[in-house]
């Protein structure tokens, strides 16, 4: 097949040289633009040349994964990706979509009433310059985070040059990543963004498909435009319908649609597509069904959570497109189609499409929209996945390009159309390239709302032009995205190790704000009587955080170096449950702080054993008050809620359990349950262990918790805004041993595996419905004991170590017989001045009640002060 530049090259002088890639990637045209006379056409970008939507899309997606790769999970996970208008915004949302987890925005030359800029720049050798930035909240990109520019081709470098000296002023950051599909500069070019890098003092890396140079000879500017002059002047109308274009290197063969070689093909104002009709065309409109409140692009901004809710709606959306285009249904169904998630991005392998009548399948080009590339991309990905059609893509411009019907040369045909989106820099031609004399049976033409405008159903207008080549012409509409007045503000990164707490900063992210500074601590007499009182709720302070004596600490090791095994065969087996049953890839949500230490070693067992690097974070939930939901807002924003797995060490009597469902009944899309270490409540269907044992991390208090404190919720340091607050203990650090407790259970991992599998398999076969014995058993003692409050009643090992580290205790309830595990709970009781009451039939090892009627004073069962040892 005869490359798409040759013609080019033959008459100019222009060559590619480089990578071997280069010449199926990129073919060459010429285009009516004084500042530059050639244009490198792209094979996989989707917008002069009709493709594949699945090969576009993965060009995009898999140099996001590069990306990733390139930056590291935690990097990845505060990163921006920003597009380039109007060529790179579907480019750019792939890219975003293979890095998985960044907000994406892209440059728009389309101002939008109500909108501030955020910023702007200037692209030098574009025929249109202007490029503003949108982005609905205006700190998307006040972030420190690595900034990822995507640009379709990266020739001279100074549209990236312009837009990072823009933006660094305002938002400066220690890092960019400069994407395309083809890195053409010349080695000065390549010098100069290395001194430029320097001279802001950040790192800027480069990931592109495939690199090389263009060679342009002396007076080619000059050359050019006489040569697109000429061919111009003797152009010719006179294309025909039925005629066939070269419209991709994979697609059908070429063939000339006018008589003699070199004829220009554009149906132009005036010409034979306009004398096809004297009145608009019959188009089918369809409605997509498109989802309420997902951007129709990057405009504004276009988040994970956007994300995930596009993909959820893309099936419903393709199959109802394919039925206004009259598509056959897919092979070997009998009515619409059904989807699996590797549908959009992965090899299917034999036949994708299937046959229309005849045995051949229809041939359907999904035709976007200048800027609105990504949901008619998205569109057609899953058209093509659908099956039954032989699925094209591509987009109109505004860029004016000559066409030439030669097989040398990359754009063969060019419709020509009045601009139907009222724009700002007023009315003006616009173009749909190598769509003419292409043998598509339909096309679906998919506009936002502001582009449906007379002038799109005009005699001359774009959908008039399609059906002068096409059969069957279908209009979709996307709803214009227009941010509302009033949004909730963008919520910030989370806090990550070293600057709050002792984790590394891949372990966990803590959405939380910090309160460090803020004097929160009282003493715990006063907090009881307050909070009993009703005059104050447990999470508006902190208890003085306990210091262990020497007697204890030996205590705490010794639990650690017997346990050890015991707790990394039960975070194998809940890890394994949740991989089997809830996500291959579940993002851990740990609840603050007890939970964090078992979402960690979730992580890394996940990572051990199966080489998955799983997001995990950590959030505040109060008893009383709910979750944090700007916590869930902000991970509703970065993940899929499906995927969200709530993560804590054991269940008590199942209080937070039943506050985690309850919470979340107004977001969609989270599920309720808990994942936990030991459920000795019978209170969730996730769990390691249903034994009450002693975890050693319910030993300590911060010093086993990455020095965090637990949650604080208080009006006047917590606003509607805000996430939860907690305090980073610093000046404990002497005396942490998070990361020692982290490593001494992941190294017993190997010694486990063989239990752990026959674990997961015996409870992956067991009805592991809950029974809520826990909470009966709760009520039950609570009556017995006149306390007649179940909250006073702390139930298992971990709770009743609770008790004695941060409230007033009452009594001890432990299990007659009980071992060890216990040891640490009577060296507290003996410090306290509690008894322990060994009772017969208690289904926890023991448990834990607060004093019933307490004031200040009253500290153990006999009215006597607190003892200290």
């Amino acid at each position: 097949m005869v490359w798409s530049g040759t013609w080019v090259a033959e008459r100019l002088g222009v060559e590619l040289t480089g990578d071997a890639p280069l010449r199926e990637l990129l073919g060459l045209a010429l285009r009516r633009n004084p500042k530059r006379a050639h244009l490198l056409v792209s094979n996989v970008l989707g917008k002069h040349v009709p493709q594949s939507p699945r090969v576009v899309w993965r060009a995009g997606y898999d140099l996001g994964v590069r990306v990733r790769e390139l930056l590291g999970p935690a990097e990845a996970r505060r990163a921006v990706v920003l597009g380039y208008a109007e060529t790179a915004t579907g480019l750019g949302h792939s890219v975003a979509d293979g890095l998985g987890v960044a907000p994406y925005l892209h440059s728009t030359r389309r101002p939008v009433a109500g909108v501030a800029p955020a910023g702007g720049f200037e692209e030098s050798h574009s025929h249109a310059t202007s490029h503003l930035l949108l982005p609905e909240d205006p700190e998307l990109l006040a972030g420190p985070g690595p900034l990822v520019l995507v640009d379709d081709e990266f020739s001279t470098g100074n549209t990236v040059l312009n837009t990072v000296r823009a933006l660094h002023a305002r938002y400066p950051r220690d890092r960019y990543v400069i994407v395309a599909l083809v890195d053409m500069r010349a080695p000065a070019d390549r010098d100069r963004l290395t001194a430029f890098a320097a001279e802001i003092g950040a790192r800027v890396d480069l990931v592109a498909l495939a690199s090389g140079t263009v060679r342009l000879p002396e007076g080619v500017l000059e050359k050019g435009q006489a040569l697109v002059a000429r061919h111009e002047s003797s152009a010719t109308d006179s294309v025909t319908p039925s005629a066939p274009a070269c419209v991709s290197p994979s697609g059908r063969a070429p063939a000339a649609a006018t008589a003699g070689s070199g004829a220009v093909t554009a149906a132009e104002p005036g010409g034979a597509a306009a004398a096809a009709f004297d009145h608009a065309p019959v188009v089918r409109r369809v409605d997509l069904g498109w989802p309420a409140g997902v951007p129709d692009g990057g405009r504004h901004g276009f988040t994970p959570e956007h994300r995930a809710r596009l993909d959820a709606a893309l099936p419903g959306m393709a199959e109802r497109l394919a039925e206004a285009l009259g598509l056959p249904c897919p092979p070997g169904t009998d009515g619409p189609a059904r989807y699996s998630d590797a549908d959009r991005g992965g090899d299917r392998g034999g036949d994708p499409h299937g046959a229309g009548p005849g045995g051949v399948p229809p041939r359907v080009l999904v035709l976007g929209f200048e800027e609105l590339m990504y949901a008619p991309l998205a569109l057609g990905v899953a058209l093509e996945a659908r099956g039954g059609a032989d699925v094209r893509y591509s987009t109109t411009t505004r860029s004016p390009v000559l066409a030439v019907d030669d097989p040398g040369y990359a754009i063969r045909t060019r419709l020509v159309f009045p601009a139907h989106d009222d724009p700002a820099d007023g009315p003006g031609d616009r173009y749909a390239y190598n769509v003419a004399g292409a043998g598509f049976d339909a096309v679906a033409v998919v506009v936002d709302s502001v582009a449906d405008t007379p002038a799109l159903h005009a005699p001359d207008g774009l959908l008039a032009r399609l059906a002068a080549h096409i059969p069957h012409v279908v209009l979709a509409v996307v709803p214009s995205y227009v941010p509302e007045p009033g949004r909730v503000p963008m919520l910030p990164e989370p806090l990550r190790g070293p600057a709050f707490s002792s984790y590394a900063p891949e372990d966990v992210g803590w959405l939380l704000q910090d309160l460090s500074d803020v004097e929160l601590e009282a003493p715990t007499e006063e907090r009881e009587e307050a909070i009993q009182s009703g005059g104050a709720h447990y999470a508006e302070s902190l208890p003085v955080e306990y210091q262990p004596t020497a007697r204890y600490q030996e205590l705490y090791h010794a639990a650690l170096t017997a346990s050890a095994a015991r707790i990394a065969r039960a975070v194998g087996a809940v890890t394994e449950t949740v991989l089997a049953e809830r996500s291959p890839r579940p993002v851990l949500v740990s609840l603050a702080r007890a939970g964090t230490p078992v979402g960690i070693l979730m992580r890394r067992w996940a990572h051990h054993r199966h080489g998955l690097d799983l997001p995990h974070y950590a959030v505040s939930i109060v008893r009383g008050r709910g979750i944090d939901t700007n916590a869930l807002r902000w991970l509703a924003a970065h993940h899929n809620p499906a995927d969200v797995v709530f993560v804590d060490g054991w269940t008590g009597k199942g209080a937070i359990t039943r506050e985690l469902a309850e919470a979340l009944k107004d977001f969609e899309g989270f599920h309720p349950e808990i994942a936990v270490l030991a459920d000795p409540g019978s209170c969730v269907r996730t769990y390691g262990t249903r034994e009450d044992f002693l975890i050693p991390s319910a030993c300590l208090n911060s010093t086993v918790s990455g020095l965090i404190s637990r949650t604080v919720l208080r009006a006047d340091l917590v606003g509607p805004d805000d996430f939860h607050g907690a305090k980073y203990y610093r000046e404990l650090a002497h005396a942490d041993v998070s990361r020692d407790f982290l490593d001494t259970v992941a190294a017993r991992f190997d010694d486990v595996a063989d239990a752990v599998d026959a674990d997961v398999k015996e409870l992956l076969a067991t009805d592991r419905t809950p029974t809520w014995a826990g909470w009966a058993a709760v009520e039950r003692i609570s009556e017995e004991y006149g306390i007649h409050d179940v909250n006073l009643v702390k139930p298992g090992v971990g709770e009743t170590t609770r008790v004695l580290l941060r409230r007033v205790p009452w009594k001890i309830l432990a299990q007659r017989g009980a071992g060890a595990d216990l040891d640490h709970v009577r060296l507290l009781a003996r410090q306290r001045g509690v008894p322990v009451e060994e009772v017969d039939g208690l289904p926890y090892t023991c448990v834990g009640l607060i004093h019933p009627r307490y004031t200040r004073g009253a500290t153990g069962a006999d009215g006597k002060a607190v003892t200290q040892g």
